[in-house]
C-alpha cells in the first residue's frame, strides 16, 4: 500500500471517529455564555436547586427564594437556612464544577444546559449533566472526562 493511500485511509478513519464522537454529544448544545451557573439566563443558579443538598441529602432538592444568596453574579436558592449558611461559608465547596454546565459537554469543548436529576459527586465535587442518558456516558469514565474538561475550562466560554 502506498504512503498516499495510507494517509487517505488514515484521514477517512479520523473523519469517521469524529462523526461518531459528535453523534455522542447532546443534540442541544448551547453557545458558550458568560452567565456561569445560570444556564437559562434567568439569574437563578442551577435551575433553583440547592447545591448543598446534593452533598447532605444525596439528591436534588428545590431551593426557595426565602433562603437565597448572591454569589458570582447569580442568585442561589437553598432548601434550608442551614444549607444557605454552609454555602455562604464555603461556596467553592458546594458550587458545581464548570459553572454549572454539563460536565460531559465541557469535556468536548462545548457547553450544554443541565437537569437537576443528572448529577454526580466525584472527589467531593459536584458535577451536573445534560440528561440522565448523558450521565450514563459520563459515568463510564468520570475521571477521564474530568481531565479533558479541565483542559477546556474556562476557555470554552470564549
Amino acid at each position: 500500500m502506498t504512503r498516499r493511500r495510507k494517509f487517505v485511509l488514515s484521514l477517512s478513519t479520523m473523519a469517521v471517529a469524529l462523526a461518531v464522537l459528535c453523534a455522542a454529544l447532546p443534540t442541544e448544545l448551547v453557545a458558550a455564555s458568560p452567565e456561569i451557573y445560570t444556564n437559562a439566563g434567568n439569574g437563578i443558579a442551577i435551575n433553583g436547586y440547592d447545591p448543598v443538598a446534593y452533598f447532605t441529602e444525596r439528591k436534588p432538592v428545590k431551593g426557595v427564594a426565602d433562603h437565597s444568596h448572591s454569589w458570582k453574579g447569580a442568585k442561589w436558592h437553598f432548601s434550608t437556612a442551614k444549607n444557605k449558611a454552609l454555602f455562604v461559608a464555603s461556596p467553592e465547596k458546594y458550587a458545581p464544577q464548570y459553572g454549572g454546565y454539563c460536565a460531559y459537554a465541557v469535556s468536548f469543548g462545548a457547553t450544554a444546559m443541565t437537569v437537576p436529576e443528572a448529577w454526580s459527586i466525584v472527589g467531593n465535587k459536584l458535577y451536573l449533566n445534560y440528561s440522565l442518558d448523558v450521565r450514563k456516558r459520563w459515568n463510564s469514565d468520570q475521571k477521564g472526562y474530568i481531565a479533558k474538561a479541565d483542559k477546556f475550562w474556562p476557555g470554552v466560554l470564549n
